[in-house]
Formats: structure tokens, sequence, C-alpha cells
């Protein structure tokens, strides 16, 4: 992609308006939190410590709005306690350069290492610097900065209060993340139904297991209706999957196919009625035409063989699903469903206990050729230099420089561009939607704070709408705060635009300068994820030569392990194609078709999981000897794709050539799938395998590939782009 067609890109992401559900009653709440700490501060105290009250519930409050699974009164608290922190150690350097400088970098670059641990904890401790920049204009002493930093961490403490006094849809998030898998599971077996061979994103399914790991006081009080049905969904996954392959499920065509399509169809209205049940937290219930589909009659059932299999273990799932939807989430009635018995909760460390994790997570990004580090050196680089330009600029509230640097910038291109062109045009509107009513209604402090709190609530309620829209009301916040402590329009709105233009323009540099392709890094990412897949098929094989507990915790373990290898692929893919880099060692081409392959070979050993046998049940010998050989190939073959070499599959084609010439073979469902697996892994050479004049003239031949596409859109031959 050239680097005028990525700006394009850029612009158009920053100004999109993101189709969500709007939350008005917790922007309600969170603005009500801003106006209590302001309303008292300014009556009783002065406009200065209403600005610091005001920064702290703001704040606070923006970061209780974040993804995440933790209680959002622990969030507010965080951020209060982090907020007051940056303050007061900051104004203890401030003054000198030469002290205060150098804190600035060591922070901003520790804000940009949080995002090691997640994107929450990046977001947050960004806000962090913007306080340090803010406050230490406004205290004259330490004890005033002592007073500064306990009135913004009161505005954090009174975020978790009204958190705590009103909850609003307690554990929402949490229903959200697994209805959303439920639903996910439902779409994907309806579009079974046109396309047997349908892809499904593992997505929703690893959201809902993030949102199930609990800490152990959150385990008392989890609804049970958010116990057993991310496993449920887990299950009939890969069941529905083998029942609609013709390969090894119901046959193409005749009754088998239509007695298929009404079973997907059933289940997919039952998991959709759960899925509304666990959203609501009330009892859904089912048509009684997919009830009625639900029934296997042992005389005319029109399925044979594994297809049959494949739908009895889907009504017996399905059937579990149905106690569950008519259950309604309500206490004490959610069933307790087979193997789940004394099950252990996920495990999600506590706020003490998560230290070490932190660690160790930063620790693992301290290096060169990680992103997030690269992002903790631009951010510390220029915070400090934005800093610098602002203080030797005519203009006053220099800190705008830095702060929207800081607050723009993201470990990836596309994000740190969209975010920068977001903030500048939020910023030109909301200035001048404030300046308008600044001019109209005259200097009035009161009437400034209660413009302020209004204007956080609209920011609040379009915080997820896209960033420039919320933006826009954030800076109308910000002119009315300033004005409530006396600043005059005539001089704060310029300087706004300009700094926060310099500020941007610093952001988008500075990736220049230093930037964190994932372009070169796809490689890797590909070969990780086909090592991945490599031992989550080993591991379901090794179920059937011995269905033991232990091996289907190790299928398990290796299938959570493939899925984060995947969303690692497909977050450096997409970041990939939105930038203006040369492709190095993968073609976008080569890329897209070794995706696919991929695919298939994980779609592959989902089918081959939905037949592992129990422990009862025959085995299959033959099993061990092909995993084996698959897991070596997979794992050699990941080391050629990471040095640009061509992978081979010589021990696959041994493996599979012995186990068809096999005396007494009686499980020819199990080696079909096993020979689809060998085909994916075929496309996938075919994909990857290059000579060397094709290794040599590849890249160009991209780039002018690129080149044709961009002109031919821009002279309006090109394919037009679908809208959403």
């Amino acid at each position: 992609m050239t680097w005028l067609r990525a700006f394009g890109e850029v612009v158009r992401s920053g100004l999109t308006i993101e189709e969500t559900r709007l939350e008005p009653l917790l922007a309600l709440r969170t603005a009500a939190g801003v106006a209590i700490v302001i309303g008292p501060a300014l009556w009783l105290v002065s406009p200065a410590y209403a600005a610091s009250a005001a920064l702290g519930a703001y704040s606070a409050g923006g970061a209780t709005f974040q993804r995440t699974w933790r209680p959002r009164k622990v969030i507010a608290l965080g951020a209060g306690a982090g907020l007051a922190l940056s303050t007061f150690v900051g104004y203890l350097a401030a003054g000198r350069l030469v002290t205060f400088l150098p804190l600035l970098a060591v922070w901003a670059f520790a804000a940009g290492m949080a995002w090691a641990v997640g994107s929450t904890a990046g977001i947050v401790a960004a806000t962090t610097v913007g306080s340090m920049l803010v406050t230490i204009t406004l205290p004259t002493s330490v004890g005033r900065a002592l007073e500064h930093a306990g009135v913004i961490a009161l505005g954090g403490v009174t975020q978790a209060v009204l958190i705590l006094l009103f909850p609003i849809r307690r554990w929402g998030a949490h229903r959200d993340a697994l209805a959303d898998a439920l639903a996910a599971v439902a779409d994907y077996a309806r579009r079974l139904r046109h396309d047997p061979t349908a892809p499904f994103d593992p997505e929703p399914l690893m959201t809902a297991r993030d949102a199930a790991a609990v800490t152990p006081s959150q385990a008392r009080t989890r609804p049970p209706a958010l116990h057993g049905p991310r496993g449920l969904a887990e299950r009939i996954r890969p069941v529905v999957a083998a029942l609609a392959d013709p390969d090894v499920g119901a046959p193409a065509e005749g009754p088998g196919r239509d007695r298929a399509r009404e079973l997907l169809d059933a289940a997919a209205d039952v998991l959709d009625a759960v899925a509304r049940s666990i959203r609501h937290g009330t009892p859904a219930e089912v048509r009684p035409g997919s009830t009625d589909v639900l029934r296997v009659d042992e005389e005319h059932e029109v399925l044979e063989g594994p297809a049959r299999q494949a739908a009895e273990r889907l009504v017996e799932l399905l059937g579990e699903a149905l106690e569950i939807a008519g259950s309604g989430g309500a206490r004490g009635r959610t069933p307790t469903l087979p193997g789940l018995a004394g099950a252990q909760f996920l495990v999600r460390p506590t706020m003490f206990r998560l230290v070490p994790v932190v660690l160790r997570a930063v620790r693992r990004e301290l290096r060169r050729d990680s992103p997030v580090f690269r992002h903790a050196v631009r951010l510390a680089a220029v915070a400090t230099l934005g800093y610098l330009i602002a203080a030797r600029l005519p203009l006053g509230h220099g800190y705008w420089a830095p702060i929207a640097s800081v607050m723009v910038m993201r470990p990836d291109f596309h994000r740190t561009y969209a975010r920068a062109v977001a903030r500048l045009a939020g910023n030109l509107a909301g200035v001048a939607l404030a300046t308008v009513m600044v001019r109209a209604l005259g200097p009035d402090a009161h009437v400034f704070g209660a413009l302020a709190v209004v204007s956080a609530g609209l920011s609040y309620t379009l915080i997820r709408t896209g960033y420039a829209y919320s933006q826009c009301f954030t800076a109308a916040y910000v002119v009315f705060l300033l004005g409530m402590g006396g600043q005059a329009w005539e001089q704060t709105v310029p300087e706004r635009v300009v700094l926060t233009l310099l500020g941007g323009a610093l952001a988008m540099l500075a990736y220049v300068v230093f930037p964190a392709w994932e372009t070169p890094r796809l490689p890797g990412r590909l070969a990780d994820w086909l090592a991945a897949n490599g031992r989550y098929a080993a591991a379901v094989l090794r179920n059937y030569a011995e269905p033991t507990r232990e091996h289907h915790a190790d299928m398990r373990r290796a299938l959570l392990a493939s899925r984060e290898a995947r969303a690692a692929w497909q977050e450096a893919y997409d970041r990939a194609r939105q930038e203006p880099v040369r492709p190095r060692g993968l073609t976008s081409r080569e890329a897209q078709e070794a995706q696919e392959a991929l695919k298939g070979f994980g779609r592959a050993a989902m089918l081959m999981e939905s037949h592992v046998p129990r422990a009862d049940s025959r085995v299959v010998p033959e099993a061990e000897r092909f995993a084996d050989a698959l897991e070596a190939d997979t794992a050699q073959a990941a080391a050629d794709v990471r040095e640009h070499r061509n992978p081979d599959w010589g021990r696959v084609e041994e493996a599979l050539h012995a186990w068809e010439g096999a005396a007494g073979d009686q499980s020819p469902v199990v080696r079909r799938e096993a020979e689809l697996q060998k085909q994916a892994l075929e496309d996938l050479a075919t994909a990857v395998s290059r000579t060397p004049l094709e290794r040599d003239v590849g890249s160009a031949r991209e780039e002018q590939r690129v080149q044709a596409a961009a002109a031919a859109e821009g002279d309006g031959s090109g394919p037009a782009h679908r809208s959403g």
C-alpha cells in the first residue's frame, strides 16, 4: 500500500462512525461523578481545585469504559490512584528541566510498556502522563501538590462509590461476551446450511473465555447462568461442522442433506434462545418446530454412519442448551451440566497477585523488535520533545502538545495515524462549539462548570462511536474548564488548535522515524500458527490412539494455543495490510492463500475432534504414528517458513501411506479426515513455496500490483468499496 492510499484509509477510519449500542445510563452515572466533585470544589474552595477534581473524576470515569473484565470500581480506584501519584511526583520534579524531563521520559516509557499487560492498562497509563503534564502548573508548594493529588484521587473514589451504589447491568459485559459466543455458533450453524465448509472465527469464544476468568471474590457472586454455556458452545461448534461436512458428515445431496439443514437450523434457533436468555437474564422460548426437529427417530432417521452419530450428539448437546434456555439464569434454577460438577473456575489473579504477572509480561517485551518496547521508546521521546518545543513557543498551555501526542499514540501505525486525524478533527469541532457558547453566555464560572459536566456526559455517551466524536465533546469540556478558571477563550482556543496539530504531527513523525511494522514479521506469525495447529492436530489424533483424560486435557490446551496463535496472526495480517511498507518474505497474495490453507488445516482437526472417542471406545493405533509425523513435519515447516525455505511433508506422506495400507483398517472416517489435513498442508506449501527466481521478483511484482490497484481505484475503474 502506498503512503497516499494508506493516509486515505487513515482519514476514513479516523472519521468513521462505529455502529455500537450506546450506554446512556453509564454515561449519566459517570457524568454525575464529575458533577459531584466539581460542584463542592467550585463553591467551597477555588476553580483550581475544581479543575483538579474534574481531572481525576473525568479520567477515572473514562477508564471504566475500557474493555476489561475486572470490576469497574477497581478500575476507577486504580486510575484515580495513578493520576494522583503522577501529579504529586511530577510537581516534586517540576521547576527545572534537568529534573522534570528525565522523570517525564521514564514515566512515559513505563506508560508505553504498560501495553504489555493490555490495552486498558496502556490507555490508563497514558492518562497519568497527561495528568503529570497538566497539574504541575497548578500547585505552588508541596503541601498544595499533596492537596491537589488528594482531590484527584477523590475523583476516582467518587466514581467507584457511584458504581457500588448504583450498579448498572451487573455482570453485563460478561453476559454479553457469553451471549456473543453462543450467537456466533448459531450464526455458524446457519451458514453451514448453505456452505458446508464455511469458516468460523473463534474470537467470540476467546473473548468469552477471557470473561469467564474470575477472581475468588467474583466467583462467589457470579450468576449461575454464566457457569456452563461457554463449554457447551465449545462442544457444539465441531459437531455442527462435522454434521454439515460432505466428506465426513451428511451427503452432499438428497434427504440426508435436507435433514442436516433442518438440524442446523434448529440448532441455531436453540442457541439464539440461550444467548437471549443469558444476555437479558430472562427465560427464553424456542419455537415448537425447532424442538420437534430435535428428535432422532430410530426407525425413520435418514442419516447414517458418522452423520447420524453427529446428529445424535448434537441433539444431546442442544437438550442441555434447552435446559439453560428454560431456566432463564435465575439463581438456583440453572441446571448443572454433565461433566461440570466440581469443575474449577478459570482463575484471574487479584490486584496484588497481578504484580508478578505484570513484571513477567513487561520483561518479555523488553527487546528491540517488540512493538510494545518500540512504542514505549516513541512515547518517551515524543513526550519530552513535545514539551521542549511547546515550552519555546510564545503560547500558553504548552502541555497540550505532548498530551495530544501521548493520547493518540498506539503500538501500531494505523491506529496512531487514525487517532491523530480524529483528535484534530474532534478538537476543531469541539473548540468551535465551545467558543460559540462561551461568547454567547459570557464569563460565569458556575455556568462553565455545568457546561463542563454536560460535555463530559456527551463524551462518555459517544466514547464507543468513534474517537473523533467523543473527542469533540472532550475538547469542549477542557475549554469550559479553562473558562471556569478565568482563561479567556481568545487565548485558549487558538493555542489548543495549534498545539494539538503539533502533537499529532510529532506522533505521526515518530512512527516514521522509529516504526514497528508488522509486515516483516508475517512469516514468523504464520510459522507460529502452523506449529500450534500441528500440535493441536497431533493432540486430537493421540486421543484416537489412546483416549485418556490426560490426552483430552492436552488437546484442550493445544486448541487454546492454536487459537492464540491464529489471533496473533490475524492481528498482524490486518495491520500489515494497512501499512505503507513493501512486502518482505510474504506477498499479500501468498499471505492470503497461506491463511486459507491453515484455516482448512485447523478445520480438518476440528472435524476430527468432533468424533474423538470416549474412554471405553475402540482405539485407532495408526493415529499415533500419524500424529508424531504431523507434529514433527509442522514444527520443521514452521522453521522453514521463518527462514523462507520451502516446507516438506515427507513424514506425513509416509505415515498416511502406511495407514492406508494397514490391514484391517476400521477407521475410514478418521483416515479421511487425516487426508483432509494432508491436503491442507499441501495447499500451504503451494502458497509459500517459491523458486529462486520467484523470490527475487516476488516483491517487485507485488509492488506493481498494488500500484496498479491504487491507480485503478484513483480513476474509478477499480472495484468499489463496500460501505460499513
